[in-house]
């Protein structure tokens, strides 16, 4: 059983209960998606499920990646990516070529999501780690430097991982534990309730939590 899907967020709602309480929900566009092989332990070294996402044509690709389609039958498909299983038993009953919606999920089950934040370029201290910076009043001319970095004479050196400016966002992050509130087989829709990492459009992956 393959227990887990590729999607891409739509963006963010919010959906009523029956006692009129307000949930807000994520949507996410869940598949379909096909199985392009079976990673297995003897040949590869570990288990895993290869999914593949979204249909494209064939100038979108390149040889090597049209090749591997079209070897196992499947569609081009713009995106690839594994799912690992710790119990390799899950993969007898997978087969290459398989289609895979979101009707492997159930409302109220827990997913784990896992997309890439939105990048934010350059930035400082800040803003990136959230620090104070320097006085704000007329006689300062440091306002959101970082200020000193050194250590004197001995070690005479900036320590590793140092908080300072640089490359902000798209960073992989998993969100945990997220409660499937609908399931729409017919439109390949998911609401999950809360936010997922990422921008409107993004790859997102679906896993059973657990």
């Amino acid at each position: 059983m393959v227990t887990g899907l590729l999607g891409k967020k739509i963006g963010m709602t919010q959906v009523f209960k029956e006692d009129g309480t307000v949930v807000p929900v994520t949507v996410i566009k869940a598949g379909p998606c096909y199985v392009v092989m079976k990673r297995t332990v003897e040949r590869d070294g570990y288990s895993a499920i290869q999914l593949g996402f979204e249909e494209v044509k064939e100038k979108a690709l390149n040889k090597p990646l049209i090749g591997h389609f079209k070897k196992r039958n499947v569609p081009l498909l713009r995106y690839l990516r594994e799912i690992r299983v710790d119990d390799p038993s899950i993969l007898e009953g997978v087969e290459e070529g398989q289609v895979v919606t979101c009707e492997i999920f159930q409302v109220g089950e827990k997913v784990n999501v896992t997309g890439w934040t939105k990048g934010r370029g350059f930035q400082g201290v800040m803003k990136r780690h959230g620090m104070s910076g320097q006085r704000d009043s007329h006689g300062s001319r440091y306002h959101r430097v970082i200020g000193s970095i050194g250590m004197r004479k001995f070690p005479g050196r900036v320590h590793k991982g140092k908080r300072m400016p640089g490359h902000m966002g798209t960073n992989r992050v998993t969100i945990r534990n997220l409660e499937v509130v609908a399931v729409y087989p017919e439109r390949n829709l998911l609401l999950v309730k809360g936010a997922v990492p990422g921008h409107r459009g993004s790859l997102v992956i679906i896993r059973k939590a657990g």
